[in-house]
C-alpha cells in the first residue's frame, strides 16, 4: 500500500472512530435520511458542532446531502459505506434513531394531494422495481416508462392527462417519516386519487392519515407486491 492509499485509510478511520460521528454514522445506516438537527440529538452534540462533524464526513465521501426547500438532510454516501460499518460493528454497537411521528401517520397519509408514509414508500420502490417509472434526466424527476403507462392505465390511472397538468409529472418526494423518497408530483396525485375512487384507501377523519381497506391490502398486494404495513 502507498503513502496516498496510507494516508488516505487513516483519515476515513479518524473520521469514522470520533464518537459522536459514529454515532451519526450508525443513525444513518437505517437508510433514512437526517436533518443535521436529528443527528446533532443522536451524536450528543450541539448543532454547530454536529454541522462540522458532517463537513468532515462529507469530506471525506461518507455521508452527502440531499437539499428539499430550505432543508437539507444527510444520508449515507454509497453501500461502501454502509458494509464498511457493517464490519466494524462486530466491536462497536450502533445507534437507533426513533421518529416521534404517531403510528397511524407514519404508516400511510397524504402528503399534499399525494400519499406519502410507509406505504407510499413501498409503493415508490416497487414502481422502480417494475420498472414502471425511472430516474429521468432532471435532478429527482421520474420518467414513466411505456410499461408503466399501460400497467398504470390498466389500473385506471390517466397517465396522460397527469402529463397535461401545469406541474412536474414525477419526482422523488423525501418522505418526512421514512426519510426515503415517496412519489410526489402529478402522477402521485394521480395514484392517491385512483386508490381513493377504488376503495383501496379511505381518508381517516379530520385526519391526514389514510386507512387501507381490506380490498386495498389484497389489490395492492396482488398488483404491486407492496406489503401493507399492519398499523394501516
Amino acid at each position: 500500500m502507498d503513502d496516498h492509499a496510507d494516508s488516505g485509510v487513516a483519515a476515513i478511520a479518524a473520521a469514522i472512530g470520533e464518537p459522536a460521528r459514529t454515532r451519526m454514522l450508525y443513525c444513518l445506516m437505517e437508510g433514512q435520511a437526517r436533518t443535521s438537527t436529528e443527528l446533532a440529538m443522536v451524536g450528543g452534540v450541539a448543532p454547530s458542532t454536529a454541522s462540522a462533524h458532517l463537513e468532515r464526513l462529507q469530506a471525506e465521501g461518507l455521508v452527502r446531502v440531499f437539499v428539499q426547500g430550505r432543508h437539507r438532510y444527510y444520508s449515507l454516501a454509497r453501500p461502501a459505506v454502509a458494509r464498511a460499518l457493517e464490519g466494524l460493528s462486530v466491536l462497536a454497537g450502533g445507534a437507533r434513531f426513533v421518529p416521534a411521528t404517531p403510528e397511524p401517520l407514519r404508516a400511510a397519509r397524504s402528503c399534499y394531494d399525494h400519499m406519502a408514509g410507509a406505504l407510499a414508500v413501498s409503493l415508490h420502490d416497487r414502481l422502480v422495481a417494475l420498472r414502471w417509472v425511472h430516474p429521468g434526466g432532471r435532478s429527482e424527476g421520474y420518467e414513466i416508462t411505456r410499461e408503466g403507462e399501460r400497467a398504470l392505465g390498466g389500473l385506471g390511472v390517466d397517465v396522460e392527462a397527469a402529463r397535461q397538468r401545469r406541474r412536474r409529472l414525477a419526482y422523488a418526494c423525501l418522505d418526512w417519516s421514512e426519510r426515503r423518497p415517496h412519489i410526489g408530483g402529478a402522477l402521485g396525485a394521480a395514484l392517491l386519487q385512483t386508490a381513493l375512487a377504488r376503495g383501496w384507501v379511505a381518508r381517516e377523519l379530520d385526519s391526514r392519515a389514510l386507512r387501507v381497506t381490506r380490498v386495498g391490502r389484497r389489490e395492492l398486494q396482488e398488483r404491486f407486491g407492496v406489503e401493507v404495513p399492519s398499523a394501516c
